[in-house]
C-alpha cells in the first residue's frame, strides 16, 4: 500500500450550520471528524487543521494564517507538518467516506503523469477535499500562488487544481456526501439506520467507544445469537454472545487482533454446537411426546391407581 499522511481541515466557520462546531456533530454517535479519521487509520502521520478536540486517535494539530482564511492557507498550513511523498487531503464532513476510496485516490495518485487525483460528484463535480496529492507538486503550487497573489488566504481550491496533473475518480454519492446543512445532517442520521447498513454502522460505533480493534464476522455471532434464542430461550441470545466474547478475551489474553478474531470465531462455533445439541434434545423429546403418553408411563398408570384404591 502506498505510504501517506493525512490532512484533515477542520477549521471552517460552518455558517450554514448556524456556526455550529461541524467537525464534533455527531452522526450515528460518532463525531463527524472521528468518522473522519477512522477512514484513513493507514496514514503516517494524521494532520488536522483546526481548533484541539478529543479525538479517535493522535493527531497533530495546527491552524492556517490568518483563522478563517480559507481552506488554500488550511493546505499551506498542514502541509508544513507532512513528510510522506503523497498527502491525502479530506474536509472533516464526510461521514460516508471509507478505506475503498482512500485506497483508490491514493493508487491513482500514483500512475505515471499523474500529480494527485480527486473524486468527482454524482452531477461531475469535482471534489479537492476528498482527494490524495503528491507532496511535491502541492508545495510548488502553493508557493506560486503565495507569489503571484501576495497570501493564499481567501482564494478558492480551484486556482490550485487547475495547475496540477490530476486523476479523476468517479466514487458515487456516497463517499463524497458532506454535511453542509442541518439537512444533510439529518439525512446522514436517516442513512446509517437503513436495513443495510445498520448492523454495520452499530457495530463499528461499539467497537470505537470501547476501544476495540477486532475485526470479527458479525455473521457468525448472528447466527449464534439465533441459535441460542430459538434452541434454548430469547434471554440466551445476548447472555450467551457476551461469554463467548468473555471467552475469546481470555483465550487470547496478550495476542494481537488476528489471534483475538480467530478466539472469537472459535468460542462462537462451540457455543453454536451447543445450541443446536439443546435444539435436538428438545425436538427428541417433543417426538417421543405421542409415544411416552402411551408406552412404558402410560403403563404405570393403573399399579399407581390400585395403590390409591388399595385394588390387590
Amino acid at each position: 500500500m502506498t505510504a501517506y499522511d493525512v490532512m484533515v481541515l477542520a477549521g471552517g466557520a460552518a455558517k450554514r450550520l448556524g456556526g455550529a462546531d461541524k467537525p464534533g456533530v455527531r452522526v450515528g454517535g460518532r463525531a463527524l471528524l472521528d468518522r473522519v479519521l477512522a477512514a484513513c487509520d493507514g496514514a503516517a502521520r494524521t494532520v488536522v487543521v483546526g481548533d484541539r478536540r478529543a479525538t479517535v486517535r493522535p493527531v497533530l494539530w495546527t491552524r492556517e494564517v490568518p483563522q478563517g482564511g480559507g481552506p488554500l492557507a488550511a493546505l499551506g498550513a498542514g502541509l508544513k507538518l507532512t513528510t510522506a511523498e503523497y498527502v491525502l487531503v479530506l474536509s472533516a464532513d464526510l461521514p460516508f467516506l471509507g478505506p475503498g476510496t482512500v485506497d483508490a485516490l491514493l493508487s491513482a495518485a500514483g500512475q505515471p503523469g499523474r500529480e494527485g487525483a480527486l473524486c468527482t460528484d454524482p452531477d461531475g463535480r469535482e471534489q479537492p477535499l476528498v482527494a490524495a496529492y503528491r507532496a511535491e507538486p502541492l508545495r510548488r503550487e502553493l508557493a506560486l500562488i503565495a507569489t503571484e497573489h501576495g497570501s493564499s488566504a481567501g482564494l478558492p481550491l480551484r486556482i490550485l487544481t487547475a495547475e496540477l496533473e490530476l486523476a479523476r475518480i468517479d466514487a458515487g454519492p456516497v463517499a463524497t456526501f458532506d454535511c453542509d446543512t442541518w439537512s444533510d445532517i439529518a439525512a446522514a442520521r436517516a442513512r446509517i439506520r437503513e436495513h443495510g447498513a445498520v448492523l454495520d454502522e452499530w457495530i463499528t460505533s461499539v467497537k470505537n467507544e470501547l476501544g476495540i480493534e477486532l475485526d470479527v464476522d458479525t455473521g457468525v455471532l448472528l447466527d449464534l445469537a439465533r441459535d441460542a434464542a430459538h434452541g434454548v430461550a430469547r434471554p440466551a441470545a445476548p447472555l450467551t454472545t457476551f461469554l463467548v466474547g468473555y471467552a475469546a478475551a481470555r483465550a487470547s489474553a496478550g495476542a494481537g487482533p488476528d489471534e483475538a478474531a480467530a478466539a472469537v470465531a472459535e468460542a462462537s462455533r462451540k457455543a453454536t454446537a451447543l445450541a443446536l445439541r439443546w435444539e435436538a434434545e428438545a425436538a427428541e423429546s417433543a417426538g417421543q411426546g405421542g409415544e411416552a403418553a402411551g408406552g412404558t408411563a402410560g403403563e404405570a398408570k393403573p399399579d399407581a391407581d390400585r395403590e390409591g384404591t388399595g385394588t390387590p
